[in-house]
Formats: structure tokens, C-alpha cells, sequence
């Protein structure tokens, strides 16, 4: 089990990062997120704030310049084939999770494949956000080195 993360309004250490994604629905997002990722939702909406695991994803959705970004338009990603940023999302048992969000109407791009150094299948969210799921393999050896035996 993943440790608690700190509270996003107010976390204890002064720091939380999250990963922001603009959408271009946001009930559409959150209930994707909410269904097939299993994310607990702490603020519906502008913005909505969604618990997963020891992190949390917050949705907006698009718009123009604020007095803050006076130069930034938000908008989502208008082609879903070039890769700008993507949720990497590290679990013990790759191939469970891909079941287990299958059978929630989780759309993947292939099965989870070996790569030697790990296993990881991707999905899409609705605005066609690319969502990696992957499993440690090899480079757990590299990080940690050789296991004793």
C-alpha cells in the first residue's frame, strides 16, 4: 500500500507536486480518471483536484491569458499522436493493473511488453493524454544492484 500523500491544500512539509492537465471536458476527465484509474475526487471542478495513490492529478479546463500568465493560452493536446507530457504511473504488478482497468473501460494502446528493463503498456485519457503503466523489472537491478544470493 502507497503511503498517504500529504494534503494538497495544505501540505505539512509547505510542498506537494501534482501533475495539471488542461482538458477540454472536465466531468468527461474527472470521470475517466475517477472510473478507470480508480482516483478519489477532492474538488469537482476550477479546479478539480483528484487524490491517486500517494499523488494527486488536477484537471482544468481550457482557456486564455490570466493576469498571472498574461501570454499562456491552456488548451489540450490537438494531436494525440506527438507526445509532449504523459502520466508514468509505477505499480509491483503491471499486468493486474492493465486487467483491472480493462474491465473498467480502460482503452490501451497494446498488452503490457517486456523491455528487458521493464514491463509497460499505455493508455489515453479523453483528450488523448498519453498514461503509462509500468513495471520495474531489470532496472531494478541496475538501481539497487545484483541481489544476494
Amino acid at each position: 500500500m502507497p503511503a498517504a500523500p500529504p494534503d494538497y491544500f495544505a501540505p505539512e512539509t509547505g510542498l506537494v507536486l501534482t501533475h495539471l492537465l488542461i482538458v477540454r471536458d472536465v466531468d468527461r476527465s474527472r470521470e475517466f480518471y475517477e472510473r478507470v484509474l480508480g482516483t478519489t475526487v477532492l474538488r469537482e471542478r476550477d479546479p478539480c483536484v483528484m487524490r491517486f495513490a500517494n499523488g494527486y492529478i488536477v484537471l482544468n479546463g481550457e482557456g486564455g491569458p490570466t493576469d498571472d500568465k498574461p501570454d499562456v493560452q491552456a488548451r489540450a493536446p490537438r494531436d494525440s499522436d506527438t507526445l509532449a507530457s504523459a502520466i508514468n504511473i509505477r505499480v509491483t504488478d503491471v499486468h493486474a493493473v492493465y486487467e483491472q482497468w480493462r474491465a473498467r473501460g480502460g482503452e490501451f494502446l497494446t498488452e503490457p511488453k517486456d523491455h528487458e528493463l521493464e514491463i509497460r503498456c499505455y493508455l489515453r485519457d479523453p483528450d488523448g493524454y498519453l498514461i503509462e503503466l509500468g513495471q520495474g523489472t531489470g532496472i531494478l537491478e541496475q538501481v539497487r544492484g545484483p541481489r544476494p544470493t
